[in-house]
């Protein structure tokens, strides 16, 4: 299969590119930058110049292939409403462009918001009050109904391994930053997670085996207790761990001190997933995020 993927040169992006090129699939990576085409050319896969913000460049990448993987994403906290309109727009070109061939759609969403109190399913649908980003799922499924093979990527809040610089990075850096590992409250509540490897093979087996409508829980880890993340990464740096003020962890304070169980007990019996990679505070405990 020749697939289009945005965000192809990204954290997750770069790992679904090398898992579908390894196991026979053609990419045609999303590129906006020298640097990203760079990236995405080492990768082994085409490249694609273009830009979210361009929806011929996206028409066209998706035009000339057998199926999309839309992971690209602008991750501004300051323009949230815009960077999910931005998604909107894309989503409803990639939906013109499939409609009614029956192609792969897949979406990048994530599970904050999906359930309180015990772990989100497959089944439990976002609360359309939170995330910006909520209703663009719902439309990406519902293009099923316009003869596209629509799936919701939901990943857990870190995807992590070597080379991540996603919210466990963050936390890293603003432990350095106040000389304390800190956590949330009492630090009960949970961050669900996956390796970065793990995330990719799932996102594999879903393109190629999803029937449409499918909502894919891309999750390892059902929850970690966030006191036993700080705890991690206070070891790894030498550092106490202590309750500290949402404030001191700036932007992330508010994700961090969010419950985000989450199962993927369907994800696994359909795809015959199961995940390999190392554990989140196997990764902390080895100083893939502190060397």
């Amino acid at each position: 299969m020749r697939v289009f993927i945005t965000g192809a040169s990204g954290w997750i992006g770069s790992a679904v590119t090398r898992e579908l090129l390894a196991n026979g699939h053609q990419v045609l990576g999303l590129a906006r930058s020298d640097a990203s085409a760079e990236k995405v050319a080492a990768l082994g896969a085409e490249v694609h110049r273009g830009d979210l913000n361009d929806l011929d460049s996206l028409a066209a990448g998706a035009t000339s292939t057998d199926g999309v993987i839309h992971l690209g994403y602008h991750h501004d906290f300051s323009q949230m409403a815009e960077a999910a309109q931005l998604d909107a727009a894309a989503i409803d070109t990639f939906g013109r462009v499939l409609e009614g061939t029956d192609k792969p759609l897949l979406m990048a969403s994530g599970v904050l918001g999906l359930a309180t109190g015990r772990a989100a399913t497959e089944q439990d649908e976002a609360d359309p009050g939170g995330h910006p980003r909520i209703a663009n799922a719902a439309t990406t499924l519902a293009l099923a109904d316009r003869g596209v093979r629509s799936v919701v990527l939901r990943f857990p809040p870190t995807v992590h391994g070597t080379g991540d610089p996603g919210f466990v990075a963050a936390l890293v850096g603003f432990a350095r930053e106040n000389g304390v590992s800190g956590y949330v409250g009492d630090g009960a509540n949970h961050w669900s997670a996956v390796h970065q490897h793990d995330a990719a093979r799932v996102v594999r087996l879903a393109l190629e085996q999803a029937p449409p409508a499918t909502v894919v829980h891309a999750v390892a880890e059902e929850g970690v207790p966030t006191k036993r993340i700080a705890e991690a990464v206070g070891r790894a740096l030498g550092l106490p761990t202590e309750p500290v003020a949402p404030e001191r962890l700036s932007w992330l304070g508010h994700f961090f001190a969010a419950d985000m169980r989450v199962s993927s007990a369907v994800t696994r019996e359909r795809f015959g997933w199961e995940p390999t990679g190392p554990t989140l505070l196997e990764d902390l405990d080895s100083g893939v995020y502190t060397r």
